[in-house]
């Protein structure tokens, strides 16, 4: 069924179809082999009818065609012009009369191109140079205006498709060894191939695979009147760095052969190139030999391309009478511009390479570094303007963070340190404020100072952490450590929102400060008073910064580092620290703190401990909810154990006595026998994990009357006071299964002596396990106790409100029935009665307790006096009573009178309780 799609533009016309079949026996024919005139007549014939294009299904026939125009073209020049013509048509869509010839004919169109890269072997100039037209008509997306009726043009993805997977672009380098001395050739090739590289990676990689890189890199300064042999070449190659071939272009890249052009080229274009092309092309060059130094196996110094480079890149600042550059100008234009920061970065690059340190030495390379950061310079004294300026001192100071640590000698002959120290002075000037990122270009183009400040922090930091004691004392002889601090904080008070810079800003000059004042009692002192308030500052950084991404973890980092270096071992100084509150600080980052800053805490903690005046602090210190140091110590060891592995059971008391206190990393390690120079699980584990450190703040702080310790934390806290001893018996325990696995017996005295070590060590944690089940057992007992109490005073309650409620009771019947009313008054009469004495003194006068008119009821706790008045007077005997109580509160409502007195005096009891 044939395609019903139709194309803006196509206008089908009915033309007789040829009959290739016909036009092969012609040529074939041995009978016709004389007939060179019709066989011409009938190729033009088919020629003709073939104008708009050749179909899918007869690209086959096509190409049989044209193979045996080549057998018969040797001589006969009318069989090369039809050649040129078949050619032209096939630069041209092939048509498709349905839309499953596209995947039907892929193989035979694939073929068909691989074929025609091939007659590159015909000797005829005409043919190549169409073979190359036509390959480049493919990516051409211009339709015909007439095709063939009922057939439609390809698409030109799928031209593209079959292009790639011919490997025509393999071809066609390996055809240009053919083209010795055939300039306009070997342009139409590099154009060719320009296109290829430029449209997909796989002709990257196909002509890569035929050693494209090294060919066309090796032949790229052949004599060119136009240059478009240089400028081909390096655009072929800068398409196969794009397309992800960069390893393997550079392998290609990395012979002599290849260095030597690209030295070639490069000198032509410094010294003759004047136009911006040529200046552009030059520095596409300097990218592509950039990638290529840094192979390590490219023979940049033997070359002597490395100086030839590093001649070239500190031109101006160096005076030199080398023949190369006395005729050298800079315009000082943008692609001037470009191609110094280019050089800068090739400086870089070379610097891997130990051996170029010699040759960065004898060009002076730090000192035309160094030059660039003057900042007293006026704009454009080199020629460049006031932003270019700014921009090379980035530059430059980033090229020297990585040349200047190798050399220190250069540094220190050229005075480094002062060259950056009124750098720093000057991007910190009061009138500019360097938290805001960009001074103002109207101040003599000064650039961006916050990014200056940060590669000058850098680079000093680079310096600094060499150990140099010559540079070290050098910075600090012209005041740096208090320069440092002033800039920090100056960096902390102008910031208007934090940012990334500044934080790696102030990170590096905590570094510096740590590498200058370490083991230097002086210079801690010089650090002083400033540099204690700097580190409080910052140690009061929020932890919910600590995740920001911004650095803030590597500030609080390098602050607590600085801490430890820059105060612990002065006197002085650790008591600034200490009436500033840096012991409660570093212990809320030790709570607060994300786990892997804990190592480094504890170890300044510890440091700190060597004071006396650090026990206090550590032992006042609260954290939330009132948790105290030793609790908050006992944690850290406990979940320490958890990541270790460490077997315990869920109350913390030890499981097996011959592994008390390993992790799983030691345990995994026992059938591992290490080499002499490596450290063994035991030594790793005193100084990587957190125990050791623990241990030893408790030997400070003592294991003793701590405040805030439950019996869980009494029993982690009996492991931790043994802690040494199991360290030390598992170091023997460790030598004897070295001595095992290594297959060595020792002597007897020494095997006994190893067997009673052993011992010790699982007599020493059977003790701490019985001791901790003591406490447990203890803790246990003294649970049941405060349960029996917590029971009898729940019972005694419940007690209370039974007695509340009946004499509630009593008391409502009483107000309600004056027959009880009597009848407990009589009761309460009679208990007087017989509480009174039975033998009466004669002489002693007896008292009523009664008084006319006035009553006297005993009530629950109280006494209540009740004076009645005449009943004629009121209309009944209770209608009117004048109650006169004391101001107490009554518990339970209730004033109740008991049929006894035992039973008066025991409510009596609950009542005053509960009054309480």
């Amino acid at each position: 069924m044939r395609n019903k799609e139709t194309f803006e533009g196509v206008s089908p016309k009915p033309t007789p179809k040829v009959d290739f079949s016909h036009v092969i026996h012609l040529l074939e024919d041995p009978y016709a082999a004389t007939l060179e005139e019709r066989q011409v007549f009938v190729l033009k014939k088919m020629l003709k009818r073939c104008q708009n294009g050749f179909l899918l299904k007869d690209v086959a026939d096509v190409f049989k065609i044209l193979n045996l125009c080549v057998e018969k073209a040797e001589g006969r020049p009318e069989y090369t012009s039809v050649m040129c013509d078949i050619l032209k048509i096939c630069g041209l869509p092939f048509l498709k009369e349905k839309s499953s010839d596209e995947m039907n004919y892929a193989k035979t169109v694939q073929e068909s191109f691989s074929q025609m890269g091939y007659l590159m072997r015909v000797p005829s100039a005409e043919v190549r140079l169409q073979i190359c037209a036509s390959i480049i008509s493919f990516f051409n997306d211009k339709k015909s205006k007439h095709c063939v009726e009922g057939s439609y043009p390809i698409s030109l993805g799928y031209k593209v498709e079959m292009v790639e997977q011919s490997g025509i672009a393999e071809i066609l380098v390996l055809s240009m060894a053919l083209l010795e001395n055939q300039l306009a050739i070997r342009l139409q090739v590099l154009q060719t191939l320009q296109m290829l590289s430029s449209s997909s990676e796989v002709n990257c990689r196909k002509m890569l695979k035929a050693q494209g890189a090294s060919k066309i890199c090796s032949h790229m300064n052949e004599p060119d009147p136009s240059g478009q042999v240089l400028f081909r070449s390096s655009e072929i190659l800068w398409n196969m760095l794009e397309k992800d071939c960069k390893d393997e272009v550079t392998s290609q890249l990395s012979n002599m052969d290849c260095i030597l052009s690209l030295k070639d080229a490069l000198l032509n274009q410094f010294l003759n190139g004047f136009q911006k092309y040529d200046q552009q092309l030059r520095n596409d060059l300097l990218v592509i030999t950039s990638l290529v130094a840094e192979n390590p196996k490219a023979p940049l110094i033997e070359s002597g391309l490395a100086k030839q480079l590093t001649l070239f890149a500190t031109f101006p600042e160096i005076k030199s009478h080398n023949p190369l550059v006395r005729n050298f100008r800079l315009s000082f234009n943008y692609e001037d511009f470009e191609m110094k920061k280019l050089l800068f970065n090739m400086l870089v690059v070379m610097s891997n390479d130990l051996c170029s340190l010699e040759l960065f030495r004898e060009g002076q390379v730090l000192l035309a570094l160094l030059l660039h950061l003057r900042p007293s310079e006026r704009p454009g004294f080199h020629g460049w303007n006031s932003v270019q300026q700014g921009e090379l001192q980035l530059h430059a100071l980033s090229t020297l963070v990585s040349v200047a640590p190798l050399l220190p000698e250069d540094y220190i002959s050229c005075q480094g340190n002062t060259h950056l120290l009124m750098l720093l002075e000057w991007c910190t000037e009061q009138d500019t404020d360097v938290g805001q990122g960009h001074s103002s270009r109207e101040n003599e183009g000064k650039g961006d100072r916050k990014a200056q400040l940060h590669l000058c922090v850098r680079l000093l930091r680079a310096m600094a952490s060499l150990g140099n004691e010559t540079i070290n004392q050098d910075l600090c002889d012209q005041g740096a450590i208090t320069q440092f601090l002033e800039i920090i904080m100056q960096l902390e008070l102008h910031k208007e929102e934090e940012d990334a810079v500044t934080l790696a800003t102030q990170t590096d000059i905590q570094q510096i400060l740590s590498v200058l004042c370490e083991n230097d009692l002086h210079r801690k002192e010089l650090f002083g008073s400033g540099g204690v308030e700097m580190l409080v500052h910052f140690l009061k950084i929020s932890s919910d910064k600590f995740y920001s991404g911004l650095g803030h973890n590597k500030l609080i980092l390098s602050t607590v580092d600085c801490v430890w270096s820059c105060v612990v071992g002065c006197d002085t100084t650790e008591d600034m620290f200490l009436e500033k509150e840096g012991a409660f600080l570093l212990l809320d980052l030790l709570h607060l703190g994300p786990s892997n800053m804990h190592g480094v805490v504890l170890g300044t903690l510890l440091e700190l401990c060597d004071n006396p005046k650090t026990l206090p602090h550590i032992n006042t210190w609260r954290g939330e909810k009132g948790l105290t140091a030793a609790v908050l110590l006992v944690q850290l060891w406990r979940q320490e154990g958890r990541e270790l592995g460490v077997r315990h059971d869920q109350q913390g008391t030890v499981t097996d006595a011959k592994t008390n206190i390993l992790s799983s990393n030691q345990e995994e390690d026992q059938t591992l026998p290490l080499p002499a120079d490596r450290p063994t699980a035991v030594v790793m584990d005193g100084s990587d994990h957190l125990h050791a450190k623990i241990f030893s703040i408790f030997c400070k702080i003592g294991f003793e009357d701590l405040p805030g310790l439950t019996t869980e934390d009494y029993v982690t806290l009996s492991s931790i006071s043994r802690y040494l001893d199991f360290k030390v018996m598992e170091g023997w325990e460790e030598i004897a299964r070295d001595l095992a696995a290594e297959g060595m017996r020792p002597v007897t005295p020494d095997r006994e002596a190893l067997e009673a070590i052993t011992k010790m060590a699982e007599d020493t944690a059977k003790i701490v396990a019985t001791q901790q089940m003591d406490m447990i057992e203890s803790q246990k007992q003294q649970d049941i106790r405060e349960e029996q109490l917590l029971y009898t005073e729940i019972s005694s309650n419940h007690k209370h409100r039974e007695l509340t409620a009946k004499s509630w009771d009593h008391f409502v019947a009483k107000t309600s029935n004056h027959k009880v009313l009597v009848e407990s008054k009589k009761l309460q009469e009679k208990s007087i009665n017989s509480s009174r004495s039975k033998v009466k003194n004669g002489e002693s006068v007896f008292h009523s307790t009664q008084i006319a008119g006035l009553h006297t009821t005993h009530f629950c706790g109280r006494v209540m006096a009740v004076e009645s008045t005449p009943s004629h007077l009121v209309g009944g005997p209770l209608a009117n009573t004048e109650l006169a109580l004391e101001r107490v509160p009554i518990q339970g409502g209730a004033l109740q009178t008991h049929s006894s007195a035992a039973q008066d005096l025991e409510h009596f009891h609950f009542s005053s309780v509960e009054a309480k």
